[in-house]
């Protein structure tokens, strides 16, 4: 990816995640939004990113979430159970999660992104 691309992993429902957004808006740099929930990411895209954030699947999921309370609390998964479960419910994925060049941050707070400007 280009440098001066910026990739946000975006849920316009999400105030954080808007608040992500306004920040790069403001910056003035190309930024690519991508609706995961609609558009979730490919097994391999969530590695690479998982990769950029340094962190393990079980790392960036929504414990909040209703889903998870439902099917997931209490249980102890592989790496590769968690991707499934991933990408099998974006909404689990925490957000937003900012990717630019070698490098990826979750925008909470969506302060920050600014590590990445």
């Amino acid at each position: 990816m280009n440098d001066d691309i910026v990739r946000i992993y975006h849920n316009n429902r999400c105030s954080k995640s808007r608040a992500a957004c306004h920040i790069l808006a403001a910056a003035g740099l190309p930024t690519e939004v991508i609706d995961y929930l609609n558009n979730p990411p490919s097994r391999e895209e969530l590695v690479e990113v998982l990769a950029l954030l340094k962190m393990k699947p079980a790392e960036i999921v929504r414990r909040g979430e209703a889903l998870f309370k439902e099917h997931y609390a209490g249980q102890t998964l592989t790496d590769d159970q968690w991707l499934d479960a991933l990408l099998a419910h974006p909404i689990l994925i925490e957000r937003p999660i900012v990717v630019r060049g070698g490098k990826a941050v979750i925008g909470r707070p969506p302060e920050k992104v600014l590590e990445l400007l």
